[in-house]
């Protein structure tokens, strides 16, 4: 089965790895941060505007794969605290609507730069 490795254009330019990974009918989405297309942190310490920014991150990698939230059927979030789980639980709420995907949440102690509350990565079917 071949593999397709994508950087989607809307999106910042990552350092050894891929955004997104199409394999067959799965689409592999790598952990989005809140991090806008030219490269800046959005949102430094605030969770609500991080959560917007992580998901808007994952609807571009998403349509680059031709899917869509409705596809997303696995999702792990991270958060460094659980102060950001409510701002999460709501972002996550305003994009699957109906029949959300299953999901694992994890709090950790910090993420990969110390501005990021939150990571999400997912998996989609497009079969």
């Amino acid at each position: 089965m071949p593999k397709e490795h994508a950087n989607p254009a809307g999106m910042h330019t990552p350092t050894g790895y891929s955004h997104v990974v199409k394999a067959g009918d799965t689409v592999y989405i790598a952990g989005q941060v809140s991090v806008a297309p030219d490269g800046s942190v959005v949102g430094e310490g605030d969770a609500e505007a991080q959560a917007e920014q992580v998901y808007q991150n994952m609807a571009t990698a998403l349509a680059h794969a031709g899917a869509t939230f409705r596809d997303v059927v696995k999702t792990t979030t991270y958060v460094v605290n659980e102060d950001c789980i409510q701002a999460t639980r709501a972002a996550r709420l305003r994009h699957f609507e109906t029949d959300p995907p299953a999901s694992t949440l994890l709090v950790i102690s910090r993420l990969a730069r110390p501005e990021f509350l939150i990571e999400i990565e997912a998996i989609a079917y497009v079969g």
